[in-house]
This record gives C-alpha cells, sequence and structure tokens, in this order.
C-alpha cells in the first residue's frame, strides 16, 4: 500500500484507498444480530497521537447500549473468544500476530442475596480492593500473543479487570477516575483498557437504512463539508446523529509500534477483529456448561459496512463465518456494487455499478493488482483488512479532519490529513461520507460531489479529555459512557 505519498489529493487516494471503512457494522448479518456480546461493532487501527511510538487497536462490541438498561447494564462474555490479527509481511494474510482477549465473570458477595448488579455499599469507585465492594458482577481477563511458529505469550502484568457499565452519580461516581484505573500494563509495553465507552460513531443511521432516506439533501456545500463540528441545518434541523447518547464494549489494546513490525522493518500493516464461539457445548448433569477447545468465528471486521452494503442477504453470515483471506468467494459482490445501484435509483445518479476493480483495490489489495472483475476469481489471496502505514505522524486531536485525505476548506481548497481515515482508522474519521464518495467512484473520477448525511462529528460526547467536538485525547481514545440516570440523545432541533 502507498500511503499519503503524492501531493495530489486524487492520486493519494488512489494510494491510500487500500482501506476504505464502509462507516459502522451494528447488526450486520440475521445471526449476528441476536448476538450482541459477539457483534462487532467498530474496528479502529491508527498510531498514537498521545505517544507516537505506539500503535492503537479498539475493538467495539455490543452496538446501540441505551445507559439506563439496568439492573444487569453490558458485559463481556465469558465463551467469546476476542481476536486481533495482524499482517506485518504485506501477503494478504492476517496471521503473523493475534491478539486473543477472554473474559471470566464472577459474582462477588453480596451478590448471592442483593438483586443488583452495582451498587453504591459503598459507591464504587475501584475495581479490586477498598471502593469495589459494590462491584457485585465483576469481569477479569487475559490478553494472549500468539505470533506465528511461536508458542502464545501471556501479555498481563498482574489481574486486570473491566470497568463496569456507567450506572450513574450515585453508584459509580468519578467514573472518568474509575476508568483510569482499568488501564493495565502489558509485557510487550504496551497497555489494555476493556470496558464501557461512548457510541462515537456518528450516523443518520435511521436515515441511511430506510433506503438512503437522508433528512438532507446528500450532496454537501464546501463550506458545510469543511466544517468537521456541524450538524448540517441545525438548529431546528432534522438531520440526527442516530447514536447520540448510546454506549458500546471497548477493548483497546495500546502495542509498541516496534512490536508490529514485520521483515526488514516494514510498518504497512493490515489487521482485522473476529469474535468466535465454541463449536461445541454441553450442559452436564448438575447444569454447568462446558465448552470444547474448538472455538468457530461468527463475526469479523476490517472494513465496516462491507457486510451490510456488499454481500447479499443469505451471505451475510456464511461471508461472517469466513477467513478474511477467502474474500474471493464474495469477489463478485465488489465488482458489482449494490450501494452504487441503490445510490443511483434513489437520486437519479449514473455512479458506475459493474466492473468496480476500484472497489476491489481498495477493500481487498495493499496495492491495485490485476483485473478480477472479468473472471471473477484470482489465485492471489484477497482480504478484507484494515490498513495502516505507522510511518505516517499522527495529527494531534485538535487539528484532525474528519474527511481525512479528501479534507478541504470551505472554500474547496485540498487540505489532507494524511494520518486519517483510509490510513487506518480513527474513531472520529466520518468514514460515512467518504465511503459514499467512494461508492460513487471518486478514486476514478474526481468530480464526484460532496454526498454526506449531513452529521459531522460525535455530537454530545461528555466528560474530559476530549475536543469540543469529541476527539479524545489519550488512551483508550474513546469519551466516556453516558451515565445510566441522566443521559441524554440528542434529538433533532435540541441543543446539545
Amino acid at each position: 500500500m502507498f500511503v499519503g505519498i503524492h501531493s495530489c489529493i486524487l492520486t493519494m487516494l488512489v494510494m491510500l484507498m487500500a482501506s476504505p471503512v464502509f462507516a459502522a457494522s451494528h447488526r450486520e448479518a440475521p445471526q449476528i444480530a441476536n448476538d450482541p456480546t459477539a457483534d462487532i461493532t467498530d474496528f479502529y487501527v491508527f498510531r498514537s497521537w498521545q505517544d507516537p511510538d505506539k500503535a492503537i487497536l479498539i475493538m467495539n462490541v455490543i452496538p446501540g447500549q441505551e445507559p439506563g438498561s439496568g439492573p444487569n447494564y453490558f458485559n463481556f462474555a465469558d465463551d467469546v473468544l476476542y481476536e486481533i490479527h495482524i499482517d506485518n509481511n504485506k501477503n494478504n494474510i492476517a496471521a503473523n500476530i493475534t491478539y486473543q482477549i477472554r473474559f471470566k465473570t464472577e459474582i462477588r458477595q453480596p451478590g448471592n442475596v442483593f438483586p443488583l448488579a452495582y451498587a453504591a455499599l459503598p459507591p464504587i469507585t475501584a475495581l479490586t480492593g477498598a471502593g469495589s465492594e459494590g462491584l457485585l458482577v465483576r469481569q477479569s481477563y487475559t490478553v494472549t500473543e500468539v505470533r506465528y511458529g511461536q508458542p502464545p505469550r501471556d501479555l498481563g502484568t498482574g489481574p486486570m479487570f473491566a470497568v463496569p457499565s456507567n450506572v450513574g452519580p450515585r453508584t459509580t461516581p468519578r467514573y472518568e477516575d474509575l476508568a483510569a484505573k482499568g488501564v493495565f500494563p502489558l509485557r510487550n509495553g504496551g497497555r489494555v483498557f476493556a470496558g464501557q465507552r461512548d457510541e462515537t460513531f456518528y450516523i443518520d443511521l435511521g436515515g441511511t437504512f430506510d433506503t438512503l432516506n437522508l433528512h438532507i439533501s446528500p450532496i454537501l456545500s464546501p463550506a458545510d463539508d469543511a466544517n468537521d463540528a456541524l450538524l448540517v441545518g441545525a438548529p431546528g434541523s432534522s438531520v440526527a446523529d442516530t447514536f447520540s447518547g448510546f454506549n458500546v464494549n471497548s477493548i483497546a489494546l495500546e502495542i509498541p509500534i516496534s512490536e508490529l513490525a514485520g521483515p526488514n522493518g516494514n510498518l504497512v500493516i493490515g489487521a482485522y477483529a473476529s469474535t468466535s464461539r465454541p463449536k461445541v457445548t454441553v450442559i452436564k448433569k448438575d447444569g454447568d456448561r462446558q465448552n470444547s477447545g474448538r472455538f468457530v468465528q461468527v463475526a469479523r471486521m476490517g472494513n465496516p459496512l462491507v457486510n451490510e452494503l456488499i454481500i447479499p442477504t443469505n451471505m451475510k453470515d456464511k461471508w461472517n463465518a469466513t477467513d478474511a483471506e477467502d474474500e474471493n468467494d464474495f469477489v463478485s459482490f465488489y465488482c458489482n456494487s449494490a450501494l452504487a445501484t441503490a445510490l443511483n435509483a434513489v437520486f437519479g445518479t449514473g455512479f458506475p455499478t459493474a466492473n468496480r476493480e476500484d472497489l476491489v483495490n481498495a477493500l481487498l489489495r495493499y496495492a491495485p493488482g490485476p483485473s478480477v472483475c472479468g473472471s471473477g476469481r484470482t489465485n492471489e489471496p484477497l482480504t478484507d483488512l484494515l490498513r495502516v502505514d505507522l510511518t505516517v505522524s499522527p495529527t494531534p486531536a485538535a487539528n484532525q479532519k474528519r474527511l481525512g485525505p479528501l479534507a478541504h476548506d470551505a472554500a474547496g481548497n485540498a487540505t489532507p490529513d494524511r494520518a486519517g481515515w483510509p490510513n487506518g482508522r480513527r474513531p472520529n474519521d466520518d468514514v460515512t461520507d467518504v465511503a459514499l464518495r467512494v461508492v460513487g467512484g471518486i478514486l476514478t473520477d474526481p468530480s464526484v460531489p460532496n454526498l454526506g448525511d449531513g452529521v459531522n462529528f460525535n455530537i454530545g460526547a461528555v466528560g474530559s479529555n476530549k475536543t469540543a467536538n469529541g476527539i479524545a485525547t489519550a488512551f483508550p481514545f474513546l469519551p466516556t459512557p453516558f451515565d445510566g440516570r441522566d443521559r441524554r440523545h440528542v434529538d433533532p432541533g435540541e441543543s446539545q
């Protein structure tokens, strides 16, 4: 992948678009919609702007958490294997390094008599010891590194606990302090966090999936498109961030870049996240459950929204269960864009729908390769990976452009952010708007307009350590989750 090496914005996009991310992946397939603890909502890989010697890998699960949904709130699953897979030699097979995260749940006294998962007995201000007495349901976890050809390595330096859901100011006061106690060191010089965070992804999701029935014209003016703190048309607008006020569960890894380097110091890597469940679960006579040692994949994500908008409904669950390097089985759906067809049908546009070699090259390769849309198959591995060049300097939070290499000023002049999507993906990159333009054909036609949904930032983010438009400045790089008692969903026309 050639990342950010040309000054011409279009040329740079062609090279960078080895890893487009099509928005987020919430409830994207029939079976995974019924399995939220294994449902990967978003996957992020980027170079840290807090410590540029580190790379950040984040997997979010359990979509659309209403913060007040007690009494049990939201936990990771003990019988799900959470994994992040790394390709660091650019062979399109993400088997060089795998990070495995497993959870174990305990019910602590007085959970044997008390009916709530969390209680102010006293308030929860710690994950262990004094101040943790009210944490009646607590999850510990492990992080294991598996390098190809080497035995597994436990990266933990001691007990690690997931941060519980943000119940409210009586039960979980000073939640940011509590979350800080959930950041644990790793043996490789990195850190890990597991727990609840704000659903950072922003989109007019309801309008999008009502067959692109967006609340605004899908073509933004240059000035509106350049404003990274704008809800187009507000106040009084019907435009809305559907995920405003909702939370997710996050697993965030901070890894020294030196640990991810490939042969000859290669720092262009590809990655995807997956969740797997035991192939067989046996319920014994005493009622205990015994899982087999073999796991089967139930969900994956490299480039989000691929499953929603590229893979047909009858193939979605098969796609989730298929290894990422077997994307050849689905390449015909990339060559023939259903989303471009929908855009044309709804808006009367003429975007290309067939022979989309640009999408194949953008989503499934490090660099453009031989044509596959004519034959429908190639002998090379095609792989849905999120790819990032870790030699590109990170952009400070306050200076980040939501459109990455497509960013421009109010007059339409290019002001690209080379550290933004599609060079990896940061939590606040506006992948919805960029993805619409890529599907419209901007990789080969620079006249494609400023397509977008009108939501330009993470609306209503709370807590400190963030910019005004919701970009978190420090690890784990996702804002404080909304609390169950006082949560707000910012509806159309409301002030933040």
